[in-house]
């Protein structure tokens, strides 16, 4: 006889837009995200016997996700989703997990004649910080993360030494074009409840910061022998700069630039050493990925 093995079901592409208006200085501070809350629980007779008293109505989830965020600080996002999640085990008994998933977009406060702007912004890039929350009976389970943060340089990355056989035509390179669209996430320790994750926010902020500084920095300065090794470094570090995460994971797509060759055209020289004008690629692409945990 089948049986619900697994279910879990809610409200997603929920965008949520917050102002924090600061009445002293007149300063606003601006987030925009897109949360989806999934419900896990006693909820498989929905399922088999079209039982809907089990259910809560995903609009009903669409509005507390509405109302949690005028109730609370929606920053850092870690905070949020948690007390989010927590609201669900809280007021229904069986539930028993909420999946709460994050995504905020990158709003920067303009400078405008060289002084910050109160409550004017503008889109820079499409790079956002992303959050993954499990909250539980047991605890609460949180990876923090960046995505969508598109990265090159035009020099300082090499590969050589791979693999050749009868499939291999690459050429191995000493000097190459490197880009890349980081995603990129670090999972903490499972903290007990709303009150622990509370205790930990200036962590959550800093994690995320220094994410950043650590994979543009690693990534800018390092003379790159292969993005499977340079990815590895960056994911020690971010362990050094957090020690209350278990692990980190990068997914980086190598984004392609072929060098053109114009040699058919007078001569020109455009490969190797004289190359100046590249055939941007969209796919095939190379896929790196990679988990540290600590030992």
């Amino acid at each position: 006889m089948p049986v619900v093995s697994a279910a879990r079901y809610g409200k997603d592409n929920v965008r949520v837009y917050k102002v924090h208006k600061d009445e002293a200085s007149g300063i606003h501070t601006v987030t925009e995200m897109t949360v989806c809350c999934l419900l896990e629980g006693a909820i498989e007779t929905s399922y088999t016997v079209a039982d809907n008293s089990v259910v809560v109505a995903t609009d009903s989830i669409k509005n507390t996700i509405y109302i949690k965020a005028k109730e609370h600080p929606v920053n850092p996002p870690e905070l949020y989703a948690s007390i989010l999640g927590q609201h669900f085990l809280d007021t229904y008994a069986h539930i028993n997990v909420a999946n709460v998933n994050i995504v905020v977009k990158r709003w920067t406060r303009m400078v405008i004649d060289g002084k910050e702007h109160p409550h004017s912004f503008y889109r820079d890039g499409e790079e956002t910080r992303n959050v993954e929350a499990r909250i539980t009976r047991q605890g609460i389970e949180i990876t923090s993360g960046i995505a969508g943060l598109l990265v090159l340089k035009s020099t300082g990355s090499a590969f050589h030494g791979f693999v050749r056989d009868e499939f291999t035509t690459l050429q191995e390179t000493w000097d190459r074009i490197l880009s890349t669209d980081v995603d990129a996430n670090w999972k903490w320790n499972t903290l007990p409840n709303v009150a622990a994750v509370e205790k930990q926010v200036a962590q959550f902020d800093k994690a995320w910061e220094d994410a950043r500084k650590i994979t543009m920095k690693t990534f800018a300065e390092e003379d790159s022998p292969s993005v499977q090794n340079t990815m590895y470094k960056m994911s020690e570090q971010i362990l050094d700069a957090a020690p209350e995460t278990t692990s980190v994971t990068y997914a980086l797509p190598n984004k392609h630039y072929f060098e053109v060759d114009l040699s058919w055209h007078k001569g020109v020289k455009n490969t190797g050493k004289d190359a100046e004008v590249y055939a941007p690629q969209t796919n095939p692409n190379g896929l790196i990925k990679v988990e540290v945990s600590r030992s």
